[in-house]
Protein backbone atom coordinates (compact mmCIF):
# COMPACT_ATOMS: atom_id res chain seq x y z
CA UNK A 1 0.00 0.00 0.00
CA UNK A 2 1.23 3.52 -0.76
CA UNK A 3 1.94 6.15 1.90
CA UNK A 4 -1.13 8.37 1.26
CA UNK A 5 -3.40 5.34 1.53
CA UNK A 6 -1.71 4.26 4.75
CA UNK A 7 -2.25 7.73 6.22
CA UNK A 8 -5.88 7.69 5.10
CA UNK A 9 -6.47 4.34 6.75
CA UNK A 10 -4.78 5.44 9.96
CA UNK A 11 -6.89 8.60 10.07
CA UNK A 12 -10.09 6.71 9.39
CA UNK A 13 -9.39 4.16 12.12
CA UNK A 14 -8.55 6.85 14.66
CA UNK A 15 -11.78 8.69 13.84
CA UNK A 16 -13.74 5.49 14.16
CA UNK A 17 -12.46 4.77 17.63
CA UNK A 18 -13.04 8.39 18.60
CA UNK A 19 -16.63 8.04 17.29
CA UNK A 20 -16.36 11.53 15.74
CA UNK A 21 -16.51 10.82 12.02
CA UNK A 22 -19.78 11.53 10.15
CA UNK A 23 -19.27 8.26 8.27
CA UNK A 24 -19.90 6.38 11.48
CA UNK A 25 -23.23 7.94 12.38
CA UNK A 26 -25.14 6.26 9.53
CA UNK A 27 -26.20 3.32 11.68
CA UNK A 28 -25.26 4.23 15.24
CA UNK A 29 -27.94 1.91 16.65
CA UNK A 30 -26.22 -1.17 15.20
CA UNK A 31 -22.80 0.00 16.34
CA UNK A 32 -24.09 0.73 19.83
CA UNK A 33 -25.73 -2.69 20.06
CA UNK A 34 -22.54 -4.45 18.99
CA UNK A 35 -20.46 -2.36 21.39
CA UNK A 36 -22.77 -3.20 24.28
CA UNK A 37 -22.72 -6.91 23.47
CA UNK A 38 -18.94 -6.83 23.15
CA UNK A 39 -18.46 -5.09 26.49
CA UNK A 40 -20.91 -7.28 28.38
CA UNK A 41 -20.42 -10.65 26.71
CA UNK A 42 -18.35 -11.11 23.57
CA UNK A 43 -14.99 -9.93 24.92
CA UNK A 44 -15.10 -12.49 27.74
CA UNK A 45 -16.17 -15.16 25.26
CA UNK A 46 -13.24 -14.25 23.00
CA UNK A 47 -10.83 -14.59 25.92
CA UNK A 48 -12.33 -17.98 26.74
CA UNK A 49 -11.81 -19.22 23.20
CA UNK A 50 -8.31 -17.73 23.10
CA UNK A 51 -7.27 -19.46 26.32
CA UNK A 52 -8.75 -22.82 25.28
CA UNK A 53 -7.63 -23.52 21.71
CA UNK A 54 -7.84 -27.02 20.23
CA UNK A 55 -6.13 -28.68 17.30
CA UNK A 56 -7.68 -29.70 13.99
CA UNK A 57 -10.00 -32.73 14.24
CA UNK A 58 -10.10 -32.59 18.06
CA UNK A 59 -11.96 -29.30 18.59
CA UNK A 60 -14.46 -31.06 20.85
CA UNK A 61 -14.75 -28.51 23.66
CA UNK A 62 -14.63 -25.56 21.26
CA UNK A 63 -17.40 -27.08 19.16
CA UNK A 64 -19.49 -27.83 22.25
CA UNK A 65 -19.19 -24.26 23.54
CA UNK A 66 -19.93 -22.77 20.11
CA UNK A 67 -22.98 -25.00 19.72
CA UNK A 68 -24.16 -23.97 23.20
CA UNK A 69 -23.82 -20.28 22.36
CA UNK A 70 -25.71 -20.62 19.09
CA UNK A 71 -28.52 -22.53 20.79
CA UNK A 72 -28.77 -19.87 23.46
CA UNK A 73 -29.14 -17.31 20.68
CA UNK A 74 -32.18 -19.21 19.39
CA UNK A 75 -30.75 -21.27 16.52
CA UNK A 76 -31.53 -24.91 15.79
CA UNK A 77 -28.10 -26.51 16.10
CA UNK A 78 -26.79 -29.83 14.76
CA UNK A 79 -23.45 -31.06 16.11
CA UNK A 80 -21.02 -33.67 14.85
CA UNK A 81 -21.60 -32.74 11.21
CA UNK A 82 -19.13 -34.34 8.83
CA UNK A 83 -17.45 -37.66 8.17
CA UNK A 84 -14.81 -39.08 10.48
CA UNK A 85 -11.20 -38.48 9.41
CA UNK A 86 -8.35 -40.71 10.60
CA UNK A 87 -10.72 -42.20 13.17
CA UNK A 88 -11.60 -38.84 14.76
CA UNK A 89 -15.34 -38.07 15.00
CA UNK A 90 -16.58 -35.01 13.15
CA UNK A 91 -16.93 -31.79 15.14
CA UNK A 92 -18.66 -29.61 12.53
CA UNK A 93 -21.65 -27.48 13.50
CA UNK A 94 -24.61 -26.28 11.45
CA UNK A 95 -26.98 -23.77 13.06
CA UNK A 96 -30.21 -22.78 11.31
CA UNK A 97 -32.73 -19.98 11.80
CA UNK A 98 -35.76 -19.64 9.55
CA UNK A 99 -37.30 -16.18 9.46
CA UNK A 100 -39.88 -16.00 6.69
CA UNK A 101 -39.47 -16.03 2.91
CA UNK A 102 -36.18 -15.17 1.30
CA UNK A 103 -32.79 -16.59 0.39
CA UNK A 104 -30.75 -19.13 2.34
CA UNK A 105 -27.46 -17.47 3.32
CA UNK A 106 -24.52 -19.30 4.87
CA UNK A 107 -21.86 -17.71 7.09
CA UNK A 108 -18.88 -19.86 8.05
CA UNK A 109 -16.31 -19.56 10.86
CA UNK A 110 -13.36 -21.91 11.34
CA UNK A 111 -12.52 -22.90 14.90
CA UNK A 112 -9.23 -24.84 15.12
CA UNK A 113 -5.96 -23.71 16.67
CA UNK A 114 -2.32 -24.52 15.90
CA UNK A 115 0.48 -26.52 17.58
CA UNK A 116 2.33 -23.35 18.63
CA UNK A 117 3.47 -22.29 22.10
CA UNK A 118 2.14 -18.78 22.65
CA UNK A 119 4.71 -16.11 23.48
CA UNK A 120 2.54 -13.02 22.96
CA UNK A 121 2.92 -11.65 26.48
CA UNK A 122 -0.84 -11.25 26.82
CA UNK A 123 -2.39 -11.65 30.27
CA UNK A 124 -4.80 -14.18 28.80
CA UNK A 125 -2.22 -16.06 26.72
CA UNK A 126 -2.94 -19.71 26.05
CA UNK A 127 -1.27 -22.28 28.28
CA UNK A 128 -3.16 -25.14 26.65
CA UNK A 129 -1.61 -28.51 25.83
CA UNK A 130 -3.22 -31.25 23.76
CA UNK A 131 -2.41 -34.65 22.30
CA UNK A 132 -1.73 -34.13 18.61
CA UNK A 133 -3.93 -36.24 16.30
CA UNK A 134 -0.99 -36.32 13.86
CA UNK A 135 1.83 -37.77 15.97
CA UNK A 136 0.30 -38.53 19.38
CA UNK A 137 2.61 -36.10 21.17
CA UNK A 138 1.48 -33.67 23.87
CA UNK A 139 1.98 -30.27 22.25
CA UNK A 140 1.23 -26.63 23.12
CA UNK A 141 -1.76 -25.10 21.34
CA UNK A 142 -2.45 -21.48 20.38
CA UNK A 143 -4.98 -19.54 18.35
CA UNK A 144 -2.14 -18.18 16.22
CA UNK A 145 -4.36 -17.45 13.22
CA UNK A 146 -7.27 -15.57 14.72
CA UNK A 147 -9.94 -18.25 14.55
CA UNK A 148 -10.97 -17.18 18.06
CA UNK A 149 -12.05 -13.88 16.46
CA UNK A 150 -14.00 -15.77 13.80
CA UNK A 151 -16.08 -17.94 16.12
CA UNK A 152 -16.67 -15.13 18.62
CA UNK A 153 -17.89 -12.92 15.78
CA UNK A 154 -20.14 -15.75 14.61
CA UNK A 155 -21.75 -15.82 18.04
CA UNK A 156 -22.10 -12.02 18.03
CA UNK A 157 -23.71 -12.19 14.60
CA UNK A 158 -26.10 -14.92 15.77
CA UNK A 159 -27.14 -12.91 18.81
CA UNK A 160 -27.77 -9.73 16.83
CA UNK A 161 -29.69 -11.43 14.01
CA UNK A 162 -31.84 -13.36 16.49
CA UNK A 163 -32.67 -10.21 18.45
CA UNK A 164 -33.54 -8.24 15.30
CA UNK A 165 -35.64 -10.64 13.26
CA UNK A 166 -37.95 -7.80 12.30
CA UNK A 167 -35.13 -6.37 10.12
CA UNK A 168 -34.52 -9.33 7.81
CA UNK A 169 -36.26 -12.19 6.02
CA UNK A 170 -34.94 -15.55 4.87
CA UNK A 171 -33.01 -18.46 6.36
CA UNK A 172 -29.66 -18.00 8.05
CA UNK A 173 -27.19 -20.88 8.19
CA UNK A 174 -24.18 -20.52 10.50
CA UNK A 175 -21.36 -23.05 10.15
CA UNK A 176 -18.66 -23.85 12.70
CA UNK A 177 -15.98 -25.57 10.64
CA UNK A 178 -13.21 -27.79 12.00
CA UNK A 179 -9.72 -28.48 10.66
CA UNK A 180 -9.22 -25.48 8.38
CA UNK A 181 -5.52 -25.38 9.28
CA UNK A 182 -5.15 -28.81 7.69
CA UNK A 183 -7.39 -27.84 4.74
CA UNK A 184 -9.69 -30.82 5.34
CA UNK A 185 -12.54 -29.55 7.52
CA UNK A 186 -14.77 -28.08 4.80
CA UNK A 187 -14.42 -31.22 2.68
CA UNK A 188 -15.10 -33.30 5.78
CA UNK A 189 -18.45 -31.54 6.16
CA UNK A 190 -19.28 -31.58 2.44
CA UNK A 191 -18.57 -35.32 2.29
CA UNK A 192 -21.52 -35.67 4.68
CA UNK A 193 -23.74 -34.12 1.96
CA UNK A 194 -24.81 -31.23 4.15
CA UNK A 195 -26.66 -29.39 1.38
CA UNK A 196 -29.05 -32.34 1.07
CA UNK A 197 -29.70 -32.20 4.81
CA UNK A 198 -29.87 -28.46 5.43
CA UNK A 199 -30.44 -26.94 1.99
CA UNK A 200 -28.04 -25.45 -0.55
CA UNK A 201 -27.26 -21.79 0.22
CA UNK A 202 -28.03 -19.08 -2.27
CA UNK A 203 -25.03 -17.15 -0.93
CA UNK A 204 -21.98 -18.20 1.10
CA UNK A 205 -19.89 -15.84 3.20
CA UNK A 206 -16.75 -15.98 5.33
CA UNK A 207 -14.04 -13.65 6.59
CA UNK A 208 -10.56 -13.85 8.05
CA UNK A 209 -8.96 -11.49 10.51
CA UNK A 210 -5.67 -10.09 9.17
CA UNK A 211 -2.58 -9.00 11.10
CA UNK A 212 -1.43 -6.80 8.20
CA UNK A 213 -4.41 -4.46 8.63
CA UNK A 214 -5.47 -2.28 11.57
CA UNK A 215 -8.65 -3.10 13.41
CA UNK A 216 -11.51 -1.20 11.81
CA UNK A 217 -10.54 -1.87 8.20
CA UNK A 218 -12.36 -4.22 5.81
CA UNK A 219 -10.65 -5.54 2.67
CA UNK A 220 -12.54 -7.22 -0.17
CA UNK A 221 -11.45 -7.99 -3.73
CA UNK A 222 -13.21 -9.24 -6.83
CA UNK A 223 -10.54 -11.84 -7.58
CA UNK A 224 -8.96 -14.60 -5.48
CA UNK A 225 -8.18 -13.59 -1.88
CA UNK A 226 -6.71 -17.05 -1.25
CA UNK A 227 -4.78 -19.38 -3.49
CA UNK A 228 -5.46 -22.95 -4.35
CA UNK A 229 -2.96 -25.37 -2.83
CA UNK A 230 -1.69 -28.81 -3.73
CA UNK A 231 0.50 -30.95 -1.50
CA UNK A 232 2.77 -32.96 -3.77
CA UNK A 233 5.19 -35.81 -3.06
CA UNK A 234 7.93 -36.88 -5.47
CA UNK A 235 9.62 -40.23 -4.93
CA UNK A 236 13.05 -40.46 -6.59
CA UNK A 237 14.53 -43.88 -7.19
CA UNK A 238 18.27 -44.47 -7.39
CA UNK A 239 20.82 -47.25 -7.32
CA UNK A 240 22.62 -47.62 -4.04
CA UNK A 241 26.43 -47.75 -3.90
CA UNK A 242 29.47 -46.99 -1.76
CA UNK A 243 30.08 -43.26 -1.41
CA UNK A 244 33.63 -43.82 -2.66
CA UNK A 245 32.36 -45.47 -5.84
CA UNK A 246 29.61 -43.17 -7.18
CA UNK A 247 30.07 -44.55 -10.69
CA UNK A 248 28.65 -47.86 -9.46
CA UNK A 249 25.28 -46.36 -8.57
CA UNK A 250 22.70 -43.73 -9.46
CA UNK A 251 22.68 -41.03 -6.81
CA UNK A 252 19.10 -39.95 -5.97
CA UNK A 253 20.38 -36.93 -4.04
CA UNK A 254 22.08 -35.53 -7.15
CA UNK A 255 19.00 -36.32 -9.22
CA UNK A 256 16.75 -34.77 -6.58
CA UNK A 257 18.87 -31.63 -6.52
CA UNK A 258 18.60 -31.31 -10.27
CA UNK A 259 14.82 -31.68 -10.04
CA UNK A 260 14.61 -29.01 -7.31
CA UNK A 261 16.56 -26.54 -9.42
CA UNK A 262 14.64 -27.33 -12.60
CA UNK A 263 11.32 -26.81 -10.82
CA UNK A 264 12.26 -23.18 -10.23
CA UNK A 265 11.84 -22.51 -13.96
CA UNK A 266 8.16 -23.39 -13.91
CA UNK A 267 7.02 -20.10 -12.42
CA UNK A 268 9.84 -17.94 -13.78
CA UNK A 269 9.77 -19.22 -17.35
CA UNK A 270 6.49 -21.00 -18.02
CA UNK A 271 3.95 -18.71 -16.34
CA UNK A 272 3.16 -15.24 -17.61
CA UNK A 273 4.82 -12.56 -15.44
CA UNK A 274 1.31 -11.47 -14.37
CA UNK A 275 0.17 -15.01 -13.60
CA UNK A 276 0.55 -15.97 -9.94
CA UNK A 277 2.03 -19.31 -8.94
CA UNK A 278 4.31 -20.85 -6.34
CA UNK A 279 6.30 -24.08 -6.33
CA UNK A 280 8.15 -24.60 -3.05
CA UNK A 281 10.10 -27.70 -2.06
CA UNK A 282 9.66 -27.84 1.69
CA UNK A 283 11.36 -31.15 2.43
CA UNK A 284 14.18 -33.19 0.88
CA UNK A 285 14.99 -36.50 2.56
CA UNK A 286 17.50 -39.15 1.56
CA UNK A 287 20.30 -41.31 2.87
CA UNK A 288 21.39 -42.70 6.23
CA UNK A 289 25.06 -41.85 6.68
CA UNK A 290 28.13 -40.17 5.18
CA UNK A 291 29.56 -42.85 2.88
CA UNK A 292 26.50 -44.58 1.44
CA UNK A 293 24.74 -43.53 -1.75
CA UNK A 294 21.07 -44.16 -1.07
CA UNK A 295 18.64 -45.82 -3.46
CA UNK A 296 15.79 -43.42 -2.70
CA UNK A 297 15.03 -39.75 -2.07
CA UNK A 298 11.78 -37.98 -1.28
CA UNK A 299 10.69 -34.41 -2.03
CA UNK A 300 7.66 -32.73 -0.47
CA UNK A 301 6.22 -29.69 -2.24
CA UNK A 302 3.53 -27.10 -1.82
CA UNK A 303 2.12 -25.77 -5.09
CA UNK A 304 -0.07 -22.64 -5.16
CA UNK A 305 -2.30 -21.10 -7.82
CA UNK A 306 -5.14 -18.61 -8.22
CA UNK A 307 -7.01 -20.43 -11.00
CA UNK A 308 -7.42 -23.97 -12.25
CA UNK A 309 -5.57 -23.30 -15.53
CA UNK A 310 -2.43 -22.29 -13.63
CA UNK A 311 -2.79 -25.33 -11.40
CA UNK A 312 -2.82 -27.62 -14.43
CA UNK A 313 0.30 -25.96 -15.87
CA UNK A 314 2.20 -26.33 -12.63
CA UNK A 315 1.23 -29.93 -11.85
CA UNK A 316 1.85 -31.21 -15.37
CA UNK A 317 5.13 -29.29 -15.42
CA UNK A 318 6.29 -30.83 -12.14
CA UNK A 319 5.54 -34.33 -13.41
CA UNK A 320 7.25 -33.65 -16.75
CA UNK A 321 10.40 -32.25 -15.13
CA UNK A 322 10.66 -35.04 -12.55
CA UNK A 323 10.25 -37.84 -15.07
CA UNK A 324 12.56 -36.39 -17.69
CA UNK A 325 15.31 -35.52 -15.23
CA UNK A 326 15.18 -39.21 -14.35
CA UNK A 327 15.74 -40.03 -18.00
CA UNK A 328 18.62 -37.56 -18.15
CA UNK A 329 20.19 -39.43 -15.23
CA UNK A 330 19.88 -42.69 -17.13
CA UNK A 331 17.18 -44.30 -14.98
CA UNK A 332 15.11 -47.04 -16.65
CA UNK A 333 11.46 -46.32 -17.43
CA UNK A 334 10.22 -48.39 -14.49
CA UNK A 335 12.44 -46.41 -12.07
CA UNK A 336 11.60 -42.85 -13.12
CA UNK A 337 10.64 -40.37 -10.37
CA UNK A 338 7.00 -40.66 -9.32
CA UNK A 339 4.74 -37.70 -8.49
CA UNK A 340 1.67 -37.95 -6.27
CA UNK A 341 -0.81 -35.21 -5.34
CA UNK A 342 -1.51 -35.96 -1.68
CA UNK A 343 -4.14 -33.31 -1.05
CA UNK A 344 -5.50 -30.19 -2.69
CA UNK A 345 -7.88 -27.29 -2.24
CA UNK A 346 -9.19 -24.99 -4.99
CA UNK A 347 -8.51 -21.24 -4.99
CA UNK A 348 -10.96 -19.01 -3.14
CA UNK A 349 -12.49 -16.85 -5.88
CA UNK A 350 -14.99 -14.15 -4.99
CA UNK A 351 -18.04 -13.61 -7.14
CA UNK A 352 -17.22 -10.24 -8.71
CA UNK A 353 -20.76 -8.88 -8.73
CA UNK A 354 -21.46 -9.89 -5.14
CA UNK A 355 -18.10 -8.58 -3.92
CA UNK A 356 -18.77 -5.21 -5.55
CA UNK A 357 -22.26 -5.13 -4.06
CA UNK A 358 -21.06 -5.81 -0.51
CA UNK A 359 -18.15 -3.41 -0.84
CA UNK A 360 -20.62 -0.63 -1.64
CA UNK A 361 -22.71 -1.53 1.41
CA UNK A 362 -19.71 -1.57 3.73
CA UNK A 363 -18.36 1.70 2.32
CA UNK A 364 -21.72 3.36 2.85
CA UNK A 365 -22.28 2.00 6.35
CA UNK A 366 -18.78 1.75 7.79
CA UNK A 367 -16.94 4.57 6.04
CA UNK A 368 -15.47 4.62 2.55
CA UNK A 369 -11.93 5.22 3.83
CA UNK A 370 -12.04 1.95 5.78
CA UNK A 371 -13.08 -0.35 2.93
CA UNK A 372 -10.15 -1.44 0.77
CA UNK A 373 -9.59 -3.61 -2.30
CA UNK A 374 -5.99 -4.71 -2.54
CA UNK A 375 -4.57 -8.08 -3.47
CA UNK A 376 -2.75 -10.10 -0.80
CA UNK A 377 1.00 -10.34 -1.29
CA UNK A 378 1.22 -14.00 -0.32
CA UNK A 379 -0.32 -17.22 -1.60
CA UNK A 380 -2.03 -18.52 1.52
CA UNK A 381 -4.73 -21.14 0.97
CA UNK A 382 -8.17 -21.81 2.41
CA UNK A 383 -10.55 -24.78 2.25
CA UNK A 384 -13.67 -22.56 2.11
CA UNK A 385 -14.04 -23.25 -1.67
CA UNK A 386 -15.17 -26.81 -0.91
CA UNK A 387 -18.43 -25.20 0.21
CA UNK A 388 -18.81 -23.03 -2.87
CA UNK A 389 -17.47 -24.73 -6.01
CA UNK A 390 -19.42 -27.98 -6.46
CA UNK A 391 -22.16 -26.93 -6.88
CA UNK A 392 -21.26 -23.32 -7.62
CA UNK A 393 -22.54 -20.86 -5.00
CA UNK A 394 -22.18 -17.08 -5.16
CA UNK A 395 -19.69 -16.29 -2.41
CA UNK A 396 -17.51 -13.59 -0.90
CA UNK A 397 -14.56 -14.01 1.43
CA UNK A 398 -13.26 -10.79 2.98
CA UNK A 399 -10.73 -9.66 5.57
CA UNK A 400 -11.08 -7.52 8.68
CA UNK A 401 -8.13 -5.77 10.28
CA UNK A 402 -6.68 -7.56 13.29
CA UNK A 403 -3.91 -5.37 14.72
CA UNK A 404 -4.32 -2.62 17.29
CA UNK A 405 -4.34 0.64 15.28
CA UNK A 406 -1.62 2.25 17.43
CA UNK A 407 0.67 -0.77 17.05
CA UNK A 408 -0.09 -0.88 13.33
CA UNK A 409 0.71 2.83 12.86
CA UNK A 410 3.99 2.48 14.76
CA UNK A 411 5.00 -0.42 12.52
CA UNK A 412 4.30 1.67 9.40
CA UNK A 413 6.57 4.40 10.78
CA UNK A 414 9.59 2.16 11.33
CA UNK A 415 8.60 0.60 14.64
CA UNK A 416 8.63 -3.07 15.57
CA UNK A 417 7.24 -5.30 12.80
CA UNK A 418 3.84 -6.89 13.35
CA UNK A 419 4.05 -10.65 14.01
CA UNK A 420 2.50 -12.71 11.26
CA UNK A 421 -0.13 -15.35 11.48
CA UNK A 422 1.14 -18.70 12.83
CA UNK A 423 3.80 -16.87 14.85
CA UNK A 424 4.07 -17.51 18.62
CA UNK A 425 4.08 -13.70 18.96
CA UNK A 426 0.83 -13.25 17.01
CA UNK A 427 -1.36 -10.82 18.92
CA UNK A 428 -4.82 -10.12 17.52
CA UNK A 429 -6.78 -7.09 18.73
CA UNK A 430 -9.92 -8.35 20.56
CA UNK A 431 -11.98 -5.42 19.24
CA UNK A 432 -11.64 -6.96 15.78
CA UNK A 433 -14.58 -9.07 16.91
CA UNK A 434 -16.81 -5.99 16.65
CA UNK A 435 -15.80 -5.33 13.04
CA UNK A 436 -16.33 -9.01 12.23
CA UNK A 437 -19.88 -8.81 13.58
CA UNK A 438 -20.60 -5.45 11.98
CA UNK A 439 -19.40 -6.36 8.49
CA UNK A 440 -21.21 -9.71 8.64
CA UNK A 441 -24.50 -8.20 9.81
CA UNK A 442 -24.41 -5.55 7.08
CA UNK A 443 -23.77 -8.28 4.48
CA UNK A 444 -26.61 -10.44 5.79
CA UNK A 445 -29.05 -7.54 5.96
CA UNK A 446 -28.19 -6.65 2.36
CA UNK A 447 -28.77 -10.20 1.15
CA UNK A 448 -31.86 -10.89 3.27
CA UNK A 449 -33.87 -7.67 3.28
CA UNK A 450 -37.22 -7.57 5.02
CA UNK A 451 -40.03 -8.20 2.53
Amino acid sequence: MNKPLLKSIALGVSLMFACSSPAFSADSELKAAIQQDYDSYLKDLFIHFHQNPELSLVETQTAARLAQELRLAGFEVTEGVGVAVDGFPATGIVAMMENGPGPLVMMRADMDGLPVKEDSGLEYASQAMQISPINGENVPVMHACGHDVHITSLVGTARYMAENKDQWSGTLMLIGQPAEERLIGAKQMMDADIWSTFGKPDYALAFHVGSALPTGVVNVIEGAPYAGADTVDITIHGVGAHGASPHAGKDPIVLGSQIVLALQTLVSRELSPREAGVVTVGSFRSGTTHNIISDRAELELTVRNTNLETREKLLTGIERIAENMGRVAGMPEDKLPEMKVVSSTPPTVNDATLASRLKSVWADKMGEELVLSFMPTGMGAEDFPYFTTTPQIESVYWAVGGTNPKVWAEAQNGGAPIPSHHSPFFKVEPESVKVGVESTVYALMELMPKT
